[in-house]
Formats: structure tokens, sequence, C-alpha cells
């Protein structure tokens, strides 16, 4: 059974070039889900299985700051890896993530091999959990 991986950006562009990548990469995935913002993740993980989190950061409504904190405060979610696909900059801000269970960082625009290595390491971070 592959695995269920959401996609959190408010920019369906984004959205789009990451199922893409994931589709070129031929990771084993069974559904590729999508939400606009924070909020919207929140109702999609409630009522689907998820393996895996790209979200953005900087999103309308809810932001990937706020949904990883309601993420980590639920027994249902906290343990699904979360990594931030996002052009955040702030070093203090991305090690604060990191330190919070976040799995990973990847600085848009990002090459699709990056892409590749840190959805590896955060899989087999989950595994190893």
């Amino acid at each position: 059974m592959g695995m269920n991986v959401l996609i959190v950006d408010d920019s369906s562009l984004t959205r789009k070039a990451i199922r893409r990548i994931i589709d070129m990469l031929d990771l084993d995935t069974e559904h590729i889900l999508e939400a606009g913002d924070g909020a919207e993740a929140l109702g999609i993980l409630g009522q689907n299985r998820v393996d895996l989190v790209l979200a953005d950061l900087n999103m309308p409504v809810m932001d990937g700051i706020e949904m990883i904190y309601h993420m980590r405060g639920s027994d249902d979610t906290r343990h699904i890896p979360v990594v931030i696909v996002s052009t955040e900059s702030s070093q203090t801000r991305l090690e604060k993530l990191l330190s919070d269970n976040v799995k990973d960082y990847l600085h848009k625009p990002f090459k699709p091999e990056d892409f590749k290595k840190v959805i590896e390491n955060a899989i087999g971070a989950k595994s190893n959990d």
C-alpha cells in the first residue's frame, strides 16, 4: 500500500508542481491530497489517512505554523511527518520548527533531486519512529 501525501499551499501552481515532481520521481503514493491553507488541511487530516504532509508556512486563513501546532496537539496527527516547503528565510524560525518535530525544510524554488532526498529522509524518519 502506497503512502498518502497531503500538499498544503495557497498556490495552486505550487501544488501542481509538487504533484508533478512526486509523479516524476515515481514515489510509492496511493493518494495525493491538496489543501489551500492550514484549516483546510486539518479537515482533510481528520477524514483521511495521511502519511506525509508537505506544507508552506505563509498562507491565508491558517498558516503552516498554526497548522503544525494543531497537528502536534492531537493524538491522531502528532505522528505524521511534516516537511516545510517554503520561501521562508528566517533561520531562527526554521530552527524553531525543526525543533518542534518538523522533519525537514525545502526552500522554494527547489530541484527535483533535492525534493527526492528530503522526502526519502522524511519517510525514513517516519518508519523509524
